[in-house]
């Protein structure tokens, strides 16, 4: 199945993160060398305004840093190491600013999904560096990013300053004001929580004339069944997993 905005059933989560240290390079090569055509990443400002590309608020899970990212410097991030807490061969693995993913995704030919993931209070700010560094540096070869969020700000900036690209709203379930949030944020698809998913929610955004990526989904069976639901892509930690049990489809 393809659709517009997602051309490959199979969306890598964090690149890779079920086999490599999430949201760094390694991962997104990974993905790519286990099939995935696309990736999913989080882009999350430093101290002093420097894109890169990290889930967390705090450095403390995924790197040998501690405390909040946005109180620290891109110098002391970019020193990080984010490998050895996944496994030793990752060690020394850094932090990827936004302009080397970029880099990355036009060797590798990948599509992407640039999740704008602001610390609390820089929602706009964040978005607007994102889509800065992104227009700047996109490679022609590549199909535009995919901009999703949780923060209803970061995609109000995404849609002002982006409307020629992509743009889904990002939540964990389907919410009772879905087509007027969809609306005003002139979004093109909803990316949605496997967990309390129902094929009538399904229906629901179908029905409203946009598309559906569902995260986190490990499970062969699982997406199977989203898929013949009109899902039109999974965000996946182990896209090798789905590739081989999806049919062919990647």
């Amino acid at each position: 199945m393809s659709s517009k905005l997602y051309p490959f059933w199979v969306v890598g989560h964090r690149g890779a993160k079920a086999v490599a240290p999430e949201n760094t390079l390694v991962s997104v090569r990974r993905a790519a060398a286990d099939g995935a055509k696309m990736v999913e990443v989080d882009i999350k400002l430093t101290a002093d305004g420097r894109a890169m590309v990290m889930h967390d608020e705090l450095l403390d899970r995924t790197t040998d840093g501690s405390g909040p990212m946005e109180h620290t410097l891109f110098e002391a991030v970019s020193a990080l190491d984010a490998g050895s807490w996944f496994a030793p061969e990752f060690k020394g693995e850094p932090v990827p600013t936004l302009e080397e993913l970029i880099d990355v995704l036009a060797e590798l030919s990948l599509a992407v999904n640039l999740e704008i993931k602001p610390c609390p209070g820089r929602e706009a700010e964040t978005a607007k560096v994102c889509i800065d560094i992104a227009r700047a540096a996109w490679p022609a070869h590549l199909p535009p990013p995919v901009l999703s969020s949780f923060s209803r700000t970061s995609m109000e900036v995404a849609r002002d300053l982006a409307r020629d690209w992509p743009r889904a709203w990002l939540d964990e379930k389907l919410s009772d004001d879905w087509e007027e949030l969809a609306v005003a944020l002139d979004v093109q698809a909803a990316h949605l929580g496997t967990k309390d998913l129902t094929e009538a929610d399904v229906r629901r955004v179908l029905a409203s004339g946009h598309e559906l990526a569902v995260w986190t989904v490990n499970d062969v069976a699982r997406a199977r069944q989203l898929r013949s639901w009109g899902a039109a892509a999974i965000i996946t930690d182990n896209p090798a997993l789905l590739i081989a049990g999806g049919d062919g489809l990647v």
